[in-house]
Formats: structure tokens, sequence, C-alpha cells
């Protein structure tokens, strides 16, 4: 009789346990709206996960140092098309650009280059400040790889956030056209014709319950 009662309490142990396993990890979030003269694109930053690049990201909005930028560049990939990125923020203006932040690589925090994802540009890893990409489709090789004997393929790109709504202005603004000889070096070509302004960038207020 005992083994009757044991087997159905190990049962439901299991599925319990099954249960937990397919349920994500919840992690804390930040919703911010970039409202630009495209459309609205609100994204969510992984505050907990990526707390460096998150809130660093934060405090430009908070401080209204995005209110007057551009979305200046759109680079496209050759393969899955659409693929590829848009990129906005400070463009180096002494007035709105904070010290370059600690490198967070995504072998740390767990936040990937996935599509929508959201990443810091940079030059050396610790140097990224204001400006920021928006990833179209999954990119793996921006990710960190600690076995790449290449530093920069070591530290890879710190990613800390995604879109979650206005997917579609994304996209409008990644084909939108592009002026041949805007830019320098390899990302000559890659210059938006007529830069996407962000209006206004703002964190999305709470709901009450009530």
């Amino acid at each position: 009789m005992l083994k009757l009662l044991i087997a159905p309490l190990a049962l439901i142990s299991a599925q319990i346990s099954a249960q937990d396993a397919a349920e994500p990890p919840q992690y804390e979030t930040t919703l911010v709206i970039l409202e630009t003269t495209a459309g609205d694109i609100t994204v969510e930053l992984e505050t907990q996960r990526a707390p460096i690049t998150a809130n660093n990201f934060l405090r430009y909005v908070d401080e209204d140092r995005f209110d007057g930028t551009v979305f200046y560049r759109a680079m496209t990939l050759d393969w899955d098309a659409p693929n590829g990125l848009i990129q906005a923020g400070a463009q180096h203006d002494p007035d709105r650009v904070l010290p370059a932040i600690a490198h967070e690589p995504t072998s740390l925090t767990g936040v990937l280059h996935t599509e929508g994802a959201l990443s810091m540009a940079r030059n050396a890893p610790g140097s990224a400040n204001g400006d920021f990409s928006i990833i179209l489709r999954e990119q793996p090789f921006m990710d960190a790889d600690p076995d790449n004997q290449d530093p920069e393929r070591q530290a890879g790109y710190s990613a800390f956030g995604r879109v979650v709504d206005g997917w579609d202005v994304v996209l409008a603004i990644h084909a939108m056209p592009t002026d041949p000889e805007a830019g320098e070096g390899w990302m000559k070509g890659q210059m938006l014709a007529e830069p996407v302004t962000i209006v206004d960038a703002r964190r999305v207020e709470a709901i009450s319950a009530d």
C-alpha cells in the first residue's frame, strides 16, 4: 500500500519539475519608447542581466540625450534578407556623450544577438558610449567567443535588450535609401540619405492596477 502512495507523489513531483524547466527564468527589464519621425519603436532593456549597458542607455534616455539624435546608418548583410542593422545615437556629440562604459560580453550576460536585439556600437571593447544598433536577424558572430584567438571575436559586442513593438518601423528605416558617397572606410555607403530623427526617448510609465 505504501508503494502505491509513493508512485503518484513522485509523478506529481516530476511533472512540476518538468513545468519549471520548460518556463524560462524571468529577469527584471525596463521598457523604453523611441519616438521617431518614422514611427515608434518600443524596446525592452535587460537591466538585470546586462546592468552596465542597459543602465547606461537609460541614463541617455532620462537625461534627454537621445532626443534630437538620429538613426543614421543602415547596414545590409547579403544573406537571409532583410538582414543587417540600423544604428543611432549621439555620434560623438560632446554635449551629449557620456564617458565610455565597461564592456559586458554576451558570454557573461547571456543576452545574445538574436532578431531585434539592441547592441552597443563601439570601437575597442570598453569604448561604447551613446551609439547603439538594432539587429535585424540573428547574428551570432557578434556574440563573445571566449575560445577565439582574435581578441575582437573574444570580446564580441554588448547586447542589452530587444525590440518588442514597432518592428515595421525598424524594417522601414533599414529599407530607406543610403548615400553611396557618405561614410568612411568599410562603412562607406551605409549612411542614410535622410536620417530618421529620434524625437523623444522615454521610459514606459507603469500602469496602476487600481
